[in-house]
């Protein structure tokens, strides 16, 4: 099942993946494959998330599949965690998000910033999928600049007590725990930012799902509300420690997002190419029509240039000399490549396109919003700037 067999490793990158991580691919394609796909066409239309997957997934050791052992985790090197996100996104980014939220927002600062017994009392549910977790740092006025935010913490002599609002909130309406962010001294004050694990039974604590959504329709995306939302002290993150401490969680987002994009992409490219072939049109495939043929093959060298940016990424990582800005030089240009990878399908696709039953109209529709989320388009572009003239243009 190597990529090479259906169109999509013209640069031979299998070659350069180590048998075990190649065994993870795998293992996630097939489930992809025949967990994933032959119901998240109808989830997309029904705007659900497809919760009886949860299991199956925490089954799958998908879920904080870089972190270690001891508490449930996996132990991948971020290579092979990168190829998962990879495949999940091949089906959906509502189920990548998921595992990604999962992982990387609400285990990754656990294991981080968390004490051995937050640790020890939530990374191994987390870890089988038999608790759900989001991650509250956005609010309704405050996404680019999450400095910004105005939900409070204050500590009163038990404990703390939270109120505020975040929006955009993947898997919040189903989460039974949150790991939320807030200031501790006064607004703007990036020092004062503190993590915070939230049962979400908490007195104070509600959700309420964002309607009208065009994209991402098969995830779960709400609003959290904290209000006088009363907290023992062992709940907060002991190692958190102003904005630094939240944008390190977002680091590791963004890096599943660089890979998820190209899985997106792909998934694109297979239908668009599977399509060509099959399509008659003035006596012929359209496969071999001049205009197709240059749309697949800006396809494959934007999918091909996507792959060979994460691989070398991710060696970056397992290395520990991965840096944000390479991140968000990835982030940024594999969902930019993958939005217009999925468009082109989408055109190429033409009446067709626009069904439930083709998956690249779903994928261009998702990828717009992760175009926008863990960082837009626009704010990667200055943070590239920066790293390169030395000049903060924000």
């Amino acid at each position: 099942m190597a990529d090479r067999f259906d169109g999509v490793d013209f640069y031979d990158i299998d070659s350069l993946l180590s048998e075990e991580e190649r065994m993870v691919r795998v293992t996630i394609r097939e489930w992809v494959e025949d967990r994933v796909m032959p119901i998240i066409g109808s989830a997309y239309v029904e705007c659900r998330f497809p919760t009886e997957l949860i299991g199956e997934i925490g089954a799958l050791g998908i879920l904080g599949a870089n972190l270690p052992e001891e508490y449930g985790c996996a132990a991948l090197n971020n290579v092979a965690y990168g190829l998962i996100m990879q495949e999940l996104e091949r089906g959906d980014s509502g189920i990548r998000s998921f595992a990604s939220v999962q992982g990387a927002l609400v285990m990754y600062p656990i294991c981080a910033f968390g004490s051995e017994e937050q640790r020890r009392r939530w990374l191994p549910e987390l870890a089988a999928g038999r608790m759900v977790g989001c991650f509250g740092l956005t609010e309704p006025d405050y996404g680019s600049n999450p400095a910004g935010m105005i939900t409070k913490a204050r500590e009163t002599d038990g404990g703390w007590v939270l109120n505020g609002a975040k929006m955009w909130i993947t898997n919040a309406s189903m989460a039974d725990v949150a790991v939320v962010w807030a200031q501790t001294r006064e607004i703007g004050d990036a020092k004062g930012i503190r993590g915070f694990v939230v049962p979400t039974d908490t007195p104070g604590v509600s959700a309420r799902d964002q309607k009208g959504k065009l994209s991402l329709l098969a995830s779960d995306t709400s609003e959290l509300v904290l209000s006088d939302v009363e907290l023992p002290s062992d709940a907060l993150l002991p190692g958190s420690a102003g904005l630094r401490s939240p944008l390190m969680c977002l680091t590791q987002a963004r890096y599943g997002i660089a890979w998820g994009a190209v899985g997106a992409a792909m998934a694109c490219f297979h239908e668009a190419l599977s399509y060509s072939r099959e399509r008659v049109m003035f006596d012929g495939p359209i496969g071999g029509k001049q205009i197709q043929q240059v749309r697949l093959a800006d396809m494959l060298t934007g999918i091909t240039q996507g792959q060979l940016l994460c691989l070398r990424l991710g060696r970056l990582k397992d290395e520990g000399a991965m840096t944000p800005q390479q991140v968000s030089l990835a982030k940024r240009a594999n969902v930019d490549m993958a939005c217009d990878v999925a468009r082109e399908a989408r055109r190429l696709l033409g009446a067709n396109g626009i069904l439930a039953e083709y998956a690249s109209m779903r994928h261009m529709a998702n990828l717009e919003s992760v175009y926008t989320y863990e960082g837009t388009h626009d704010i990667h572009s200055l943070v590239l700037g920066q790293a390169v003239t030395g000049i903060a243009a924000f």
